[in-house]
């Protein structure tokens, strides 16, 4: 039963006709495609060739979208290019290492099954990776496309030299790029659709053999007829390369969790991130193994495949076996491929990354959302990207910790309905003899907002005998020990000046907290009132509690 299931995935005889034209197109397109993520990664291009090769193939068989692409993408390929170890002496073992050590993290996180975790992180922080990225993409190829390489200490200031050198561009360069450019946005509105890429790459290439010092594919390397060669991933790169790799993973991650909650499969259902993660992790495994580059979801490349009129998970299957035997038949012409075109193809890419409506919504979003997005777009363009990813996770993190604790707002409830509601007014910032305040807090109760809760809570002024604080904490399951050590600071306050403080809306949970602190100790026998189901039933117990005591202490 379950292996039916899993063929399903593969189609029927209605759909293998659509898949089959689908995937051939992308199997033809895929090749500069691939041979460009290498060249944008700064690695020998035949890596990023593998690489859509095995997640290609791998993905059809393993990811838990039936149409996702999973391939090398953009922001996996400039990561890649700030990692000191890909371009070393034993680049390719570290890049295997990389490679497997990405898959291992996500595959482990999809048998965990911890896909829920990607919500965690900002959208204002992938915001700022995702549009600073596609400005690198294009800082990274203005020496492709000028001829002339600029130098600097980042990114930034490299573009900079390179446009302010514009006495030592090759000029031939920039006419093979720009008629690559043209040819791409004018073939692709074409019947070609995709194709026009691949037409476009080689229409550029072939203007350039007429032009003497423009530089080519195979002047970084020999593309020939054979398959990828299997690789021991370097084990002793493991240092080197962890953080790159979890920067990796999280980028695919995030990337492929919003393919699988935007695109259903063919029976209406969205499939379940995790088991998109195992299959990505799976992917980046036999890619790092076959000498690929890291891979993952690709929005673009999912959107291309349903647009080539793909059913099923048969298009990037056969996708991934058209590679190969274009690979086989005309691998060595690859050479002629010029780095210009390839570059024209990137910073085309790179513009329609670019998303200035996102960032105009952030920045109407609020200070801290803007703020955010600010920090990330800056520091992925001028510090490695894999410490951008963490720094921006970072601070969204802390800016969100301090803007709740400053959220916490407490209200008094005052009784003067003869139906009993309530009226919230504001709590009084002391408390006199004899007197019962009733107060409930807004807000999230947790370790930084203790501070600012206590600033809220009436202060005895002097004996205040009689006197009763009730706090409702109804919605409560815990509160950690900053919380409650503040609570046990206010109890005894109010106790050393006669009064007393009472806790009410108790969930079982926080019941059991307390007394394993020894807080419910401390505020003795009947000060602590459960949550009931009926709302308000906790407080009007305890308000009935305190009615009686001083009853009972009347003469």
């Amino acid at each position: 039963m379950r292996l039916r299931a899993y063929l399903r995935r593969f189609g029927s005889r209605d759909t293998v006709g659509a898949d089959t034209r689908a995937g051939i197109s992308l199997g033809v397109e895929r090749v500069p495609d691939g041979l460009a993520a290498g060249v944008l990664a700064g690695i020998n291009p035949i890596l990023g060739l593998n690489s859509y090769v095995m997640g290609s193939f791998v993905g059809a068989l393993t990811t838990g979208s039936f149409i996702m692409s999973v391939q090398a993408t953009a922001a996996i390929a400039v990561i890649l290019r700030d990692v000191p170890a890909m371009h070393g002496a034993d680049a390719a073992g570290a890049m295997a290492m990389l490679t497997v050590l990405s898959g291992l993290i996500m595959l482990g996180l999809g048998i965990a099954r911890l896909g829920s975790l990607i919500r965690f992180i900002p959208s204002a922080v992938l915001i700022g990776f995702v549009n600073a990225v596609a400005v690198s993409i294009v800082m990274g190829q203005l020496d492709n496309l000028t001829g002339f390489t600029g130098r600097g200490a980042n990114r930034i200031t490299r573009a900079i030299d390179t446009l302010a050198g514009v006495g030592h561009f090759h000029w031939p360069s920039l006419l093979v790029a720009a008629v690559t450019i043209v040819l791409i946005v004018t073939l692709e509105r074409t019947r070609l659709g995709a194709l026009g890429l691949v037409v476009a790459v080689v229409a550029g290439s072939l203007l350039a053999l007429a032009f003497p010092g423009i530089a080519t594919l195979g002047d970084l390397t020999e593309v020939t007829r054979s398959l990828p060669d299997l690789i021991r991933p370097d084990l002793s790169a493991t240092s080197e390369v962890i953080v790159p790799a979890i920067s990796v993973a999280l980028v695919a991650l995030v990337q492929g969790a919003a393919i699988s909650g935007a695109i259903p499969t063919p029976d209406g259902r969205y499939p379940d991130v995790s088991a998109a993660f195992r299959g990505q992790g799976i992917s980046n495994i036999a890619s790092g193994i076959a000498q690929g580059m890291p891979v993952g979801g690709s929005m673009s490349g999912t959107a291309l495949t349903r647009a080539m009129g793909a059913q099923t998970a048969l298009a990037n299957l056969i996708s991934g076996v058209v590679i190969v035997v274009t690979v086989l038949a005309v691998g060595p012409l690859m050479d002629r491929f010029a780095m210009p075109a390839l570059a024209a193809l990137l910073i085309l890419v790179g513009v329609r990354t670019f998303r200035l409506r996102q960032i105009v919504m952030v920045w109407r979003t609020g200070i801290t959302q803007a703020a955010v997005f600010t920090v990330t777009f800056v520091l992925t363009l001028v510090v490695p990207l894999q410490y951008a990813v963490f720094a921006g996770v970072g601070l969204s993190v802390a800016l969100h910790i301090a803007r709740q604790s400053n959220r916490v707002r407490v209200v008094r409830w005052v009784f003067d309905d003869p139906h009993g509601r309530p009226l919230e007014t504001s709590p009084p910032a002391t408390i006199t003899p004899g007197e019962t305040v009733v107060l409930a807090p807004y807000g999230s109760l947790f370790f930084a907002s203790a501070h600012a809760f206590r600033r809220q809570l009436p202060t005895p002024d002097g004996p205040v005998p009689g006197a009763h604080v009730v706090i409702r904490l109804r919605g409560n399951e815990e509160l950690g020990i900053t919380f409650l050590t503040m609570v046990r600071g206010y109890a005894e306050e109010l106790a050393a000046h006669g009064g007393t403080l009472i806790l009410a809306g108790v969930d079982p949970r926080l019941g059991r907290q307390l007394r394993a602190t020894g807080v419910a100790d401390l505020l003795g026998p009947g000060n602590v009132f459960p949550a009931h189901a009926r709302l308000g039933d906790s407080v009007s117990e305890a308000l009935e509690a305190i009615e009686e005591r001083r009853n009972r202490t009347m003469p």
